[in-house]
C-alpha cells in the first residue's frame, strides 16, 4: 500500500461527499414537482408524455397500485428485450450479421436487464447487434434505474407523510427521473466518454492488419451512450465482454475515475433526499455515515490484500502485490477501489477479474453483495435496502429500552418489522439455496473451472451477484447453460421484486400513520450511537447468515494458501 494509493481513495470519497448535498437538493425539487433550471426546456416534453399516455400527474396512487404499475411496466420491458433478441437476425443495425439469441439465454438476459442486474452469459460484441444493444439493453438501463429511484422516493414519502393513503404516482416518478435526472447527465457524460476515446458509431466493425500481417476485426458500435447509463444507473452491463477493462469502454485513468464517481453519485445523493424530505438533513447524513463506515472497511481490506499479494507470488520473488487479472493502466489501488465500489453499489461493471483477486480480496466484493448491496447500493435500491436495516436497528433499540421504537416521527410496529425481515431473509434463501444445488447438480458442477474452495466461491458468487442484482461475475464459471440461465434468472427476479414488495408495503403502512413529535425517551437517530447500532445490526445479521458459506470458500482458501496449497 502506498500514500498515493490512499490519496486516490480519500479524494474519491471527498468528491462523493461534496456532490451529495447539491445533487440531493436538485433531486428533491424534481421529485416534489418544483421548478428546476431544466424546466423551461423539459416541462413541455413532460406534459406531452402525460397527455399522450393518459396519465394524470396530480393523481397519486396507493402503495399497492404503485407496485402493480411497476410490475406491469417491467412485463413490457421483458417482452421488448426478449423479442428483439429472438428476432435479431431479421432486424436492422446488425452489421456483424448476428443470429437469433437462444431461448434460454434471451430469457436470462431479459430478466437480467429489467431487474437492473445486467448479468451477462454472453459476449456483447460477439452476440448482440447494435439495435439490441440500444433498443433492448441501453433503453432498459434507463428504465430499470429510474424504477429503483422511484421506489426509493416512494418509501421516503412513507416516512415523511402522515395520515395519507398514497405514496406518489409511479408513472410520474419514472418520467421525471428519466427526463430530469438520467438523460441530461448521460448526454454530457457520453460526450465526455467520447472525448476519452470511447466509440459512438453505427458504422461497421473495423478490419485492421496487424504488424504480423494478419487480419483482425475490431468491434465498435454505440458504446459511449451505453457505458454512461450503465455506470450512472448502476446497471453494469458491458457493450464488450471484458466490460470496463476493455479499452473501448474505459480507455484512460480519468475515464476510470469518473466512472467510479458516477456509480456512487446518485445513490449517495438519495440519502440527502431522505433527510430533506423528512425535514432533517442530519438523518440523511447519518445513513450516509453507516454506508461510509462499511465502505471504508471494505476498501481497506481489499487494498491491503491485493497490495500484499500471496505467498506463492512471494516465493517467485514478486513482492509488488497481486497484479494477476488487473489492467496495468489502472494498477492495484484503482482495481481494488473499483471492485469494492461496483459491488457496494449494484453496478456489476468490472475493470479487473475478481476471480484473480486474492482469497480475502475477493471475499469483500462477495460480502458487499451478500449484505444486500446497501453500501450506497444501486440507484434507489441501496437506500430502500438500508432503510430496511434501519427499521430493524430501531426495533432492537426499542427492545433495549422497553418502549415502542420510533424513527423520524413514525412508530415502528410489528407490521413494519415483519415486512423488513421478509425482504431481508429472501436474499440468503436465493444465495445459499441455489448454491447448495449448484455444487452437487452434475451439469452445474461441470461448469466450474476450479476445484476446491475456489470453485465453490465461483458458484456462491454467481448466485449472490444475481440475487443482489449486481451482475458482476467471479469468472471461471461457464454460465451460458440451461441450468444457470434458468436458475440465475429466478434468483434475479426474486432478489429484485420480492424485496421491493415488502418495502412498498412498509411505505404504505408508514404513510398512513400520524407523525409523533420527539420526546425525552426518543432514541436519537442522527449521532454516532445510531450509526454504530445500524452497522452492528448489519454485520451481525450478515455474520450469522453468511459466515459458514464464506468459511467454505474464501476463508479456507486463504488458510490453504498460507499452507502452500493453491486452487
Amino acid at each position: 500500500m502506498t500514500a498515493i494509493g490512499w490519496l486516490q481513495i480519500i479524494l474519491y470519497c471527498a468528491i462523493i461527499v461534496a456532490l451529495t448535498k447539491p445533487l440531493g437538493w436538485y433531486l428533491t425539487r424534481v421529485f416534489n414537482g418544483e421548478r428546476t433550471f431544466l424546466s423551461p426546456v423539459l416541462r413541455p416534453i413532460e406534459a406531452g408524455i402525460y397527455w399522450f399516455s393518459g396519465v394524470d400527474e396530480k393523481r397519486e396512487q396507493h402503495w399497492l397500485t404503485y407496485t402493480v404499475a411497476m410490475l406491469l411496466f417491467h412485463v413490457g420491458g421483458f417482452l421488448i428485450i426478449y423479442g428483439v433478441m429472438r428476432l435479431q437476425a431479421v432486424l436492422p443495425f446488425n452489421p456483424a450479421g448476428q443470429g437469433a439469441v437462444a431461448e434460454d439465454l434471451s430469457f436470462n438476459t431479459a430478466i437480467s436487464f429489467i431487474t437492473n442486474t445486467n448479468w451477462q452469459n454472453y459476449g456483447g460484441e460477439s452476440t448482440l447487434s447494435y439495435l439490441v444493444q440500444m433498443l433492448g439493453l441501453t433503453h432498459q438501463n434507463f428504465l430499470s434505474a429510474a424504477t429503483g429511484i422511484a421506489l426509493a422516493v416512494a418509501l421516503i414519502r412513507g416516512f415523511s407523510r402522515a395520515s395519507t393513503r398514497t405514496v406518489g404516482n409511479f408513472w410520474v416518478d419514472v418520467t421525471r427521473t428519466t427526463l430530469y435526472v438520467l438523460l441530461p447527465i448521460c448526454v454530457v457524460y457520453t460526450l465526455f466518454l467520447v472525448s476519452q476515446g470511447i466509440p459512438q458509431t453505427l458504422g461497421d466493425y473495423v478490419e485492421a492488419t496487424t504488424l504480423e500481417g494478419a487480419k483482425q476485426t475490431i468491434a465498435v458500435g454505440p458504446v459511449a451512450s451505453q457505458v454512461a447509463i450503465k455506470m450512472l444507473g448502476t446497471n453494469g452491463g458491458g457493450f464488450f465482454n471484458a466490460n470496463a477493462s476493455h479499452p473501448f469502454e474505459n480507455p484512460t485513468a480519468l475515464s476510470n475515475f469518473v466512472q467510479m464517481l458516477s456509480i456512487f453519485t446518485l445513490g449517495a445523493a438519495l440519502t440527502n433526499v431522505f433527510g430533506r424530505m423528512v425535514g432533517n438533513q442530519r438523518q440523511g447524513w447519518a445513513i450516509l455515515a453507516v454506508m461510509g463506515v462499511l465502505f471504508g472497511a471494505g476498501v481497506a481490506v481489499t487494498y491491503w490484500a491485493e497490495a500484499g499479494g500471496t505467498s506463492t507470488l512471494h516465493a517467485l520473488g514478486l513482492t509488488g502485490g497481486n497484479m494477476e487479472g488487473k489492467e496495468v493502466r489502472f494498477g492495484i489501488v484503482a482495481s481494488s477501489l473499483f471492485a469494492v465500489i461496483t459491488t457496494a453499489a449494484s453496478c456489476g461493471a468490472v475493470n479487473a477479474m475478481h476471480d484473480s483477486f486474492t482469497a480475502l480480496g475477493g471475499m469483500i466484493p462477495l460480502i458487499n453483495m451478500q449484505l444486500g448491496e446497501i453500501i450506497v447500493g444501486g440507484v434507489g435500491a441501496g437506500l430502500y435496502g438500508m432503510l430496511l436495516f434501519v427499521v430493524l436497528a430501531i426495533f432492537v433499540a426499542g427492545l433495549m429500552v422497553g418502549r415502542t421504537p420510533e424513527y423520524v416521527g413514525k412508530k415502528i410496529e410489528a407490521r413494519e418489522v415483519k415486512m423488513a425481515m421478509l425482504a431481508i431473509l429472501v436474499l440468503p434463501l436465493m444465495y445459499l439455496g441455489w448454491t447448495a444445488v449448484g455444487v452437487v447438480y452434475p451439469s452445474a458442477v461441470a461448469s466450474m473451472a476450479n476445484a476446491g474452495p475456489h470453485g465453490f466461491t465461483e458458484v456462491l458468487y454467481a448466485f449472490t451477484s444475481a440475487t443482489g442484482n449486481n451482475g458482476s461475475a467471479f469468472a471461471g464459471l461457464t454460465g451460458n447453460t440451461l441450468f444457470y440461465n434458468l436458475t440465475l434468472a429466478s434468483a434475479m427476479f426474486v432478489g429484485r421484486f420480492f424485496m421491493i414488495i415488502p418495502a412498498m408495503a412498509i411505505a404504505g403502512s408508514l404513510a398512513a400513520k400520524k407523525s409523533i413529535p420527539p420526546s425525552a425517551g426518543t432514541f436519537p437517530t442522527t449521532g454516532g450511537l445510531f450509526v454504530g447500532l445500524v452497522v452492528g445490526v448489519i454485520l451481525i445479521i450478515g455474520g450469522l447468515t453468511f459466515f459458514p458459506a464464506l468459511a467454505l470458500g474464501p476463508i479456507v482458501e486463504h488458510l490453504a494458501m498460507n499452507a502452500g496449497q493453491i486452487f
